[in-house]
């Protein structure tokens, strides 16, 4: 049976960095529901918590007090295999683009491909192209990394995360490198996906630009959400 509740619950979630004296806690007693199909902001200043929050609920770090249901799983505790189940269903955008230098623009994108069994490598090449295509890169498809502005190579590596039509897109500040139109477009790329298909994005950003695009704005603050709201 398809779960239909939310994407995300995390109850009385509680996060720790270092140990002994130099304990720290960054994360106090959060409660998040995200919706499936929404697009979610997390604002705040630095050292807020925001990107530790992003991969606690995004199955990249381990939930060590609380709970956290991803697609109704719970991530606390859980094991090994059920960690990678859960990581073939997401896509992940990050600062950092991590592309493979080796590789050529649609090749990097064929990766986020190569986790779905049973694949038809025509059919995945002509879907690299097309996502990259919708990020204005129809143009770049076969060039190197190398070859590319830094701004191209994250546009690479949204068609990345994105290609394989993952249930939920954690991106962290995925427009920083980007000049507004390009942030813009990426935005309402990931929000005609929630509409369309249901993919529920959770978003880090320090972009003002982007906010009216967001349907709801989560704010932290010393590792505490202080605000909740909808633009």
């Amino acid at each position: 049976m398809t779960d239909t509740g939310p994407a995300i619950v995390a109850s009385r979630l509680n996060h720790w960095f270092g140990r002994g004296e130099a304990r720290k806690q960054a994360i106090y007693g959060v409660d998040l529901n995200v919706a499936r199909g929404s697009l979610t902001v997390l604002m705040g200043p630095s050292g807020s918590g925001k990107t530790t929050l992003l991969t606690l609920i995004g199955c990249l770090r381990e939930v060590q007090e609380g709970s956290v249901r991803l697609l109704g799983q719970e991530l606390a505790d859980a094991p090994e295999r059920r960690l990678v189940a859960l990581r073939r269903r997401l896509g992940f955008i990050f600062q950092a683009h991590n592309l493979h230098e080796s590789l050529t623009a649609r090749q990097n994108v064929l990766m986020g491909l190569q986790v779905k069994p049973l694949r038809d490598r025509t059919a995945d090449s002509a879907t690299a192209a097309h996502v990259l295509g919708l990020l204005g890169l129809s143009d770049r498809l076969d060039y190197l990394p190398a070859n590319l502005s830094g701004g191209q190579k994250q546009r690479v590596a949204i068609a990345r995360a994105i290609v394989g039509n993952p249930d939920v897109v954690f991106a962290d500040e995925p427009t920083a490198a980007l000049d507004r139109d390009s942030g813009v477009n990426v935005v309402e790329l990931l929000r005609r996906m929630g509409r369309a298909r249901g993919t529920t994005t959770v978003m880090v950003t320090h972009d003002n630009r982007i906010l009216e695009l967001a349907d709801r704005i989560v704010t932290l603050e010393d590792g505490r959400i202080v605000g909740d709201t909808s633009p």
